[in-house]
């Protein structure tokens, strides 16, 4: 059976000759090599109305690489703007083209340049600084603009290098301590029980004066062996005098025996009464010459006590085995840990006795910084939320890394008037390395790096010259001391030079975007 006749669709069933399809093949070929040839000539960009009707104007004037008229670009022409004479690389101040030895590049007049110069070096001999990359050439760009109302719209903000006192330090945690050669832990002598607390906690006492009295068998004992002692010493002492008396009637060997027993008593005299010195009992005002054991029994008594004390006490109804706790030094109590009716040995810690105007402060120095340490420097501590700087003076430096912390311990005094710093109290100490009364100074904004050197930007000279390019040039610096808000410059600029402040960042963008391609600003263009 036959398909019905569609009448909609039509087929051309005849055949192509072959010599047609191929110059239709060859008319595409040669009209996309036309396409490919005249798109190349002119860049791929689309023509204007007046070029394609044959009136073409001239080249316009304008520098697509920086951004100002191709006829006044100082970067493409050098000859509009020449470039001062080069002076190469300062081998001495780290920098090119440097205005502390050449000063005529510099974009002001230098003034005071002795001083200038000797302050630089001693800043730059002071400790290591961050160094510039000689074969660098990045100093010999200029950042231009079109004109001075480009400049202020971008926001460009320039301020004079100024002079102003700044101080090098090193920054280490730190904590006031007591000057511990001024502290006082006292303990009794000998085991026993409290008698009597005399001083308190925070009252200020004098060296020599009783803070306690300790109930103690042993001075008890000492005492009562003192005088035992003091008796058989006298007796020996009478009988060999009777013996010599008599003459050829002793026998030698009697006489020597008591001789013997003289130097025994004695020696054991000396014992007792070191027993007491031992004791902590003042045996210096006693002599023992000719003195009667009654007499050495009442001084014995309240042996150390205080005359106002012992005055009001009952020798009836008061044991001799009282021990006096007194303070070896002037001081105040911080600590009392006794009470009356406490039963303490001598390993027990029952006052503390400080000199409240003396104190340490201690500090951990991190062990790469310690070699900039020496003695007597200036020490300034300032306590946590603290604004106020206490001045003291480095007093020792230790010769070893702490085991755990790797850090190295110093120690400043610090002279404490009136006892107002507290210790154990933490803070930050500040090591002066070096203050400088007049250091060149500009904005922290002005200061950047640009991947090998430290660079401003500084205003032409003649920038305000309504003829005049608009353009900054970029100078390598050495920097010094930083804070908050300014760096110190060691080298590279001049006081008075005006430096950019406030879209400095947008410069910098424009030195590192004419280095892309080059591997980095290091090398110049060749």
């Amino acid at each position: 059976m036959s398909e019905p006749l569609d009448h909609n669709k039509t087929e051309s069933t005849a055949p192509r000759h072959p010599f047609v399809e191929k110059a239709v093949l060859v008319l595409v070929l040669l009209s996309l090599g036309t396409l490919a040839y005249g798109g190349h000539r002119v860049g791929w960009k689309v023509s204007k109305f007046s070029e394609l009707w044959g009136h073409t104007s001239e080249k316009e004037d304008w520098c697509d690489l920086h951004h100002v008229k191709e006829s006044v670009c100082i970067e493409c022409d050098p000859k509009l703007v020449p470039k001062a004479k080069e002076f190469g690389w300062c081998t001495k101040h780290g920098v090119p083209e440097c205005p502390l030895c050449h000063p005529e590049t510099a974009s002001v007049p230098a003034k005071d340049l002795e001083k200038i110069t000797q302050r630089a070096e001693l800043g730059l001999k002071s400790q290591e600084r961050n160094t510039n990359n000689p074969i660098c050439k990045s100093h010999q760009r200029r950042i231009q603009f079109a004109s001075l109302e480009e400049v202020e719209k971008a926001g460009i903000t320039v301020e004079a290098a100024w002079t102003a006192p700044m101080i090098e330090f090193l920054s280490a945690p730190a904590e006031i301590i007591f000057d511990q050669t001024k502290v006082a832990h006292l303990a009794a002598r000998s085991s026993g029980t409290v008698w009597r607390v005399m001083r308190h906690l925070g009252e200020k006492v004098k060296a020599g004066e009783m803070l306690a009295l300790v109930d103690s068998i042993e001075v008890g004992k000492a005492k009562s062996d003192l005088l035992q002692m003091v008796a058989l010493s006298q007796l020996r002492t009478l009988s060999l005098g009777r013996l010599r008396a008599a003459g050829q009637a002793t026998p030698f060997a009697t006489l020597e025996e008591a001789e013997s027993s003289l130097r025994e008593s004695t020696i054991k005299l000396n014992a007792a009464r070191q027993s007491l010195v031992n004791l902590g009992l003042p045996m210096d005002n006693i002599n023992m010459q000719g003195i009667t054991t009654e007499m050495l029994e009442n001084k014995l008594h309240f042996l150390g006590i205080p005359a106002e004390i012992s005055g009001k006490l009952d020798p009836l109804q008061t044991t001799r085995n009282l021990l006096p706790l007194v303070s070896p030094i002037d001081g105040i109590i911080v600590s009392r840990e006794v009470v009356a009716g406490e039963v303490v040995d001598a390993s027990k810690i029952l006052f503390e006795v400080v000199d409240n105007e003396h104190k340490w402060m201690t500090l951990d120095v991190k062990s790469e910084d310690a070699r900039f340490l020496h003695l007597e420097q200036k020490v300034l501590f300032q306590e946590n939320q603290s604004i106020k700087d206490i001045v003291c003076i480095l007093s020792w430096v230790s010769t070893q890394a702490d085991i755990k912390t790797r850090t190295v311990k110093a120690r400043a005094n610090l002279n404490d008037e009136g006892g107002k710093m507290r210790a154990n109290t933490f803070g930050t100490g500040k090591i002066i390395l070096r203050e400088e009364p007049q250091a060149l100074c500009v904005p922290k904004e002005a200061v950047h790096w640009e991947g090998c050197c430290n660079v401003v930007f500084v205003r032409d000279a003649n920038f305000l010259n309504p003829d005049a390019p608009k353009f900054f040039s970029v100078r390598k610096v050495r920097i010094g001391i930083r804070d908050d808000n300014q760096v110190e410059i060691l080298a590279g600029l001049l006081p008075g030079e005006l430096v950019v402040k406030q879209g400095s960042g947008l410069l910098l963008s424009e030195l590192l975007k004419g280095s892309l391609g080059e591997g980095c600003a290091c090398h110049s263009k060749k």
